[in-house]
């Protein structure tokens, strides 16, 4: 009898993930009889628990807060998870976890899902890690210009030495600046979920373009309400996490996150119709 095939997605908290059920009909779709579960582990906990798997184990999506440990200890990085320090999928090999970050490619692929293309301005809003992979996922798409809008705009001064190395200038805003934003084609909403930015966020809003806001839980945000209440329109993270998802089959199945799987279409459909309802 041939051993099961193991993979889960760790982190804590990690009750609300919903890598299960897209990874268990990713791996119907294909006929591969893969078992992926759940499991809360802690940051202090997370090398000895790697250290604990055993050869069943294939791979691990990675969630907070553990992709900044995880990408320390990989033995590899993917050019993504080296320019952004976080991981979010192990390949677990005989060498050693080898580390990728599918988020960058998962927001790519949502934006260009949703019709944003080649965006020469774009804003993100809040400068934390899903900023810094929300800047290479801009780049990725041609963008020249990116304005950073953080309540301390020195926060920023990461991202700015980001964009300098994939050619793209970000520029840092504050939320309470004065005069009116530019207008952009496209915002990102990296601020956690249900922080109400507050009335400065009105005139974002109002020239912001497409909103991408990142959560996926509660919907819609208060970002979002305020988007709309603008006459714009707002997304929330349920195509990135998609993407991503379907990034890391790739690198379960094939190793490589930059290699379509067989029968691909028919998988994507699969895994959105488990999470967004077809």
């Amino acid at each position: 009898m041939l051993s099961p095939v193991r993979l889960a997605v760790w982190g804590d908290p990690i009750d609300h993930s919903r890598s299960p059920a897209l990874h268990a009909a990713a791996y119907r779709a294909l006929d591969l009889p893969w078992e992926y579960g759940r499991e809360r582990v802690t940051e202090a906990g997370f090398v000895g628990a790697v250290d604990a798997l055993d050869a069943t184990w294939r791979g691990l999506s990675l969630t907070m807060p553990l992709k900044n440990v995880a990408a320390e200890n990989a033995v590899s990085l993917d050019d993504a998870a080296r320019r952004t320090g976080a991981v979010n999928t192990y390949l677990l090999t005989d060498d050693g976890p080898r580390g990728f970050n599918t988020d960058v490619g998962g927001l790519a692929r949502a934006l260009r899902e949703a019709g944003v293309t080649r965006p020469r301005n774009a804003r993100i809003l809040g400068a934390g890690a899903t900023a810094t992979s929300a800047v290479l996922s801009l780049a990725e798409l041609g963008a020249e210009r990116v304005e950073v809008v953080a309540r301390r705009p020195e926060a920023a001064a990461a991202l700015r030495a980001l964009g300098r190395s994939v050619g793209v200038d970000v520029v840092s805003a504050a939320f309470d600046a004065p005069g009116t934003p530019d207008a952009v084609a496209v915002t990102i909403g990296a601020l956690p979920g249900g922080v109400d930015a507050g009335p400065g966020i009105r005139p974002f809003a109002e020239n912001g373009g497409l909103l991408v806001d990142v959560v996926y839980g509660t919907w819609p945000t208060p970002l979002a309400e305020q988007w709309r209440a603008a006459g714009n329109t707002a997304i929330n993270g349920l195509p990135m996490l998609l993407h991503q998802a379907l990034l890391q089959v790739r690198v379960f199945v094939g190793g490589d996150p930059a290699v379509p799987l067989e029968r691909e279409d028919d998988v994507l459909a699969a895994m959105r119709a488990a999470v967004m309802g077809g």
